[in-house]
């Protein structure tokens, strides 16, 4: 019996051991990425050095539109759009408006989010974040344009322990906010379309008011009411008024709403009422906010101002975030819409953002009281920065995001750095593609990353793609060819529009690489111009396909609501294939 035991064990043993080993083996063809590094360097930042009491602006660079924020004692909270990126809604916290941390996000679960089939620009816009006191809870509204979910609420008793499944909530409609009174009733505000058969010219929308049941997070049906019909002047054909919000000051209730689209019309306009469900008169001084009246060859500039939402300071002075956009040298807008603040003057009946309708400076005065300690002890970074990931880790910075689905279903952590499973899709299909991103943060910037990689196919692909959208991307990778290991550069983007719109890609240039050793990657930007390198011995990098334009990753060319992601890209559905002499 002893003896019988002992061969058993010697079997088990074994096949544990084999089974270990296969476990730990690699696939060939997925790539395994030891380290990426971004660094940005603008000349905005070089020219206007800090003082002590001082900080940038921007305080979100990158991709981070349409900010709403909320204040709980000395906390506050931020949340942005995401659009189809996944997790959803990043959400960010400080407590004195110049110092944030990232919290995570408020949607991170498939469960609360599906965006699988949507484009870039789709999914979740505009979500809007609040505190009810009346019963210690926080509720962030918000619409998909995705899962057939709609609008809808998620809420938590504490923002840094993660959120509800959603409510549906049932209006159309886009643009939802939440307003809690001091009598403990709530309401819904939102932008919609106009009656059918009211609507009087392109983009004329009008926003409404719903009474808000908070036993049974729903609106109450037959209580909407129309607010506002056009925007400040129906007369003169305003267009997309849009992401209200409302405020109570002196037991007068007001409505501040964005007004003239997100682009080069945009600002921020304000309306006053007795009562929360109207009727609203607007300010007489209106807009509040906006760039769209200024030189176009101003200094540092920024437009497309507006899309805004207020709060009380640490400093018991008004604050207003909203978005914004830093075009490059050819006035096209790789770095998306941004999240700025400005301090806001409340001593009149209307607020005003101060300096809000002159041309905004790089920099502005903190708080009194508060120390900069942007980009130290694991506050969000600003200015000219360096970000180094060597993905060693227990967690992956929030920074890193996938696209429809979760970064989870395709990344790896292993001795060598992160393995990036390929799924069978690529970067110009509509579907989760297994790509970790990083969002463009400054006009003058690099992205490096070092991987190993052996494909086996030419349906086999690795590398960096630097993705408007599906319909307009560069892709920089290895795959194979016949028995030739290949490095090339594809560019794609879409020519026409709607039924007629034809998505067109060309590869630009092709070499054949050894990769016998680790491979390093490195795409590169001033301005509009950028250029991809790659190199063998991890110090010396060669251009592969010249200088190529930033063009097809700008809102201008591409259209649609973000900026310009760079990402760690595998695929086994590659169709990027070079002919080869």
């Amino acid at each position: 019996m002893k003896k019988q035991l002992t061969i058993i064990l010697a079997v088990l043993m074994t096949v544990f051991s084999l089974t270990g080993a296969y476990s730990q083996k690699k696939p060939n063809n997925v790539p395994v990425f030891s380290k990426a590094v971004y660094e940005g360097n603008d000349e905005v930042y070089e020219n206007n050095p800090l003082a002590e009491d001082e900080f940038y602006n921007p305080i979100l660079q990158g991709c981070y539109p349409d900010p709403a924020i909320a204040r709980k004692g000395d906390d506050y909270y931020l949340v942005v759009s995401s659009f189809a990126m996944f997790p959803g809604v990043p959400i960010f916290h400080s407590n004195d408006l110049v110092n944030w941390t990232q919290i995570g996000h408020v949607l991170d679960r498939t469960s609360q989010l599906d965006v699988h089939d949507t484009g870039i620009s789709a999914g979740v816009y505009a979500p809007d974040i609040r505190y009810n006191p009346n019963n210690d809870t926080f509720y962030m509204i918000t619409t998909a344009f995705a899962g057939s979910l709609g609008n809808f609420v998620v809420k938590t008793k504490d923002p840094m322990k993660g959120w509800s499944e959603p409510y549906k909530l049932n209006f159309q409609g886009i643009d939802p906010a939440i307003f809690f009174d001091e009598d403990g009733k709530a309401y819904v505000v939102h932008n919609d379309a106009p009656a059918q058969g009211e609507e009087l010219y392109n983009g004329h929308r009008v926003i409404k008011i719903w009474e808000y049941d908070l036993e049974r997070d729903q609106v109450i049906a037959g209580t909407d009411k129309v607010i506002v019909n056009g925007g400040v002047n129906l007369a003169k054909k305003p267009i997309w008024i849009e992401a209200p919000h409302i405020y109570k000051k002196n037991n007068k209730y007001y409505l501040m709403c964005a007004e003239g689209g997100t682009g080069g019309w945009h600002s921020e306009v304000i309306f006053v009422s007795d009562d929360p469900k109207g009727p609203y008169r607007p300010a007489p001084n209106n807009p509040i906010l906006s760039q769209r009246h200024l030189s176009q060859n101003r200094q540092n500039k920024v437009d497309w101002a507006g899309h805004a939402d207020l709060t009380l300071g640490p400093d018991g002075k008004y604050y207003g975030v909203f978005l914004g956009i830093r075009p490059n040298d050819k006035n096209r807008v790789n770095t998306g819409r941004e999240t700025f603040i400005l301090p806001v003057d409340w001593s009149g009946e209307f607020p005003v953002f101060e300096n809000g309708l002159v041309p905004m400076e790089p920099k502005l005065k903190m708080p009194e009281g508060v120390e900069n300690k942007t980009g130290q002890d694991g506050y969000f970074p600003n200015g000219n920065f360096t970000f180094v990931e060597d993905f060693t880790s227990e967690k992956l910075d929030y920074r890193w995001i996938g696209l429809r689905g979760p970064r989870e279903a395709f990344i790896a952590k292993t001795k060598g750095g992160l393995q990036i499973k390929p799924f069978d899709s690529n970067i110009k299909e509509v579907k989760p593609t297994s790509t970790l991103f990083h969002r463009q943060q400054h006009k003058n910037f690099s992205f490096t990353t070092t991987l190993e990689y052996q494909p086996q196919s030419e349906k086999d692909l690795a590398g960096l793609t630097c993705v408007q959208s599906e319909a307009f991307n560069y892709v920089f990778g290895i795959t194979k060819v016949g028995k030739k290991n290949i490095l090339l550069l594809e560019r794609t983007e879409a020519e026409g529009r709607g039924r007629n719109r034809e998505v067109k890609s060309e590869i630009l240039a092709s070499t054949e690489i050894d990769l016998k050793n680790p491979v390093s990657l490195r795409v590169s930007a001033k301005g509009d111009d950028f250029e991809f390198s790659y190199s063998t011995n991890g110090t010396d990098f060669q251009n592969l396909g010249g200088m190529v334009s930033g063009d097809i990753l700008s809102t201008n060319v591409a259209g649609g609501f973000t900026g310009n992601l760079i990402g760690l890209y595998a695929t086994k559905a590659n169709d990027a294939l070079p002919v080869l002499e």
